[in-house]
């Protein structure tokens, strides 16, 4: 059987910077399709985090339905990530309501009807494929093991939000992530924080804050970036006077001045370990560093483990193997179909985080990442003016 494997589609981003909704821009999945045998949604299917769920769903709705008569007769299975979290919620909260349920394992495979309403509209919009949902991750192959990958941010080194907010949430009920051994634990401090960010969203668009904006706008402060200049546009320099310009140059240097005292103050209230490095080759590490450690506290064993959430597809040529590595196997990264400008570079396709990547599985050998839009322009996927 032949699987591809995508993730952090992020359908229904208010920037519009999620590029499978437009149709020119899914052709080539489309086509990519033509000789698989399923398709799984690695996770963060959905962008549930920018606003009402109803927004999320219209904006999905014509890819589902383009994915269906693409996939006709053949499998989609959908998995939950930490933006789409509500897909699977309902399951997750009806399971334990009369009894007490049995573990959570590192598969669940399930119908849409019994997941939620809205993974079952979806199965509606994809027929005729036939659609199934997979939580939190699922055995491609008895070698391969696939999930969005969202427990990593338990174990990151990088203070993100996600991470400050696990932290927080597992220094209050008393679960350290070093003692995680099971699904649930990962679950206990990640699900209320999903719960909580999904019901903000419910009812209007989010600010900055939770939209991942401002967490962007803090990044490049930090790593001495300014606006616009990782995608060939005018920095931020060059758009302002010099007064404004300077101003903003204060506050930049303020920012990465603050920072490491601020990551030590955090691991001083035991929310951490965290570290104030947040270079683009420290995140990759951290995260591979995390996904690891997820992986072998599962009991995953010695296999591959495909993953995405980090939106930086890999083993790509250049990469250090080792870093790739687990203790008792492999890791294989399927990037975004997202364009974030802010994690490019000027030349088209140079960067690991330009959208289109794809994981396909064959039934033996190691998985193998394709790049399905490395001929397009920065101006090809930039979100078209409102």
């Amino acid at each position: 059987m032949r699987t591809l494997i995508i993730s952090d589609l992020h359908l229904g981003s208010v920037s519009g910077a999620d590029v499978l909704r437009r149709a020119e821009l899914r052709a080539p999945l489309l086509n990519a399709l033509a000789g698989v045998d399923r398709l799984v949604l690695l996770g963060d299917v959905l962008e549930l985090r920018h606003g009402p769920p109803r927004d999320a769903m219209a904006a999905a709705r014509p890819f589902f339905e383009d994915l269906g008569r693409a996939l006709a007769g053949r499998e989609l299975i959908i998995v939950a990530g930490n933006h789409d979290h509500s897909l699977i919620e309902p399951w997750l909260e009806r399971r334990g309501e009369e009894r007490e349920p049995p573990p959570l394992g590192v598969e669940q495979l399930l119908d849409p009807a019994e997941v939620s309403p809205m993974l079952e509209r979806i199965a509606e919009w994809a027929s005729p494929a036939r659609v199934r949902s997979a939580y939190p991750g699922l055995w491609v192959r008895p070698d391969v093991y696939a999930t969005h990958g969202h427990y990593l941010d338990c174990h990151l080194t990088v203070p993100t939000l996600e991470r400050l907010s696990v932290g927080a949430m597992s220094r209050v009920l008393g679960r350290p992530a070093e003692a995680f051994a099971a699904v649930e634990d990962y679950e206990a401090v990640s699900a209320p924080v999903f719960a909580w960010r999904d019901a903000v969203a419910r009812d209007g668009r989010t600010g900055s804050a939770l939209n991942g904006v401002a967490t962007v706008t803090a990044w490049r402060a930090l790593r001495g970036e300014s606006a616009g200049a990782s995608n060939g546009r005018p920095g931020a320099r060059g758009r302002m006077g010099a007064g404004p310009a300077a101003l903003a140059r204060l506050r930049r240097a303020a920012l990465v001045s603050a920072f490491p005292l601020a990551v030590g103050a955090l691991n001083r209230a035991g929310i951490g370990p965290l570290r104030a490095d947040v270079s683009s080759g420290e995140l990759r590490r951290a995260g591979l560093r995390a996904m690891g450690e997820v992986a072998e506290r599962l009991g995953l064993g010695d296999c591959y483990v495909v993953f995405g959430h980090t939106h930086r597809a890999g083993p790509l040529p250049g990469d250090r193997e080792e870093e790739w590595r687990w203790r008792a196997g492999r890791l294989v990264n399927a990037g975004c179909w997202l364009y974030a400008p802010a994690f490019l570079s000027s030349p088209p396709g140079e960067s690991s985080y330009w959208p289109g990547s794809c994981v396909i599985v064959e039934d033996s050998g190691p998985p193998v990442v394709e790049r399905l839009l490395l001929d397009r322009r920065h101006a090809e996927l930039r979100p078209p003016r409102a």
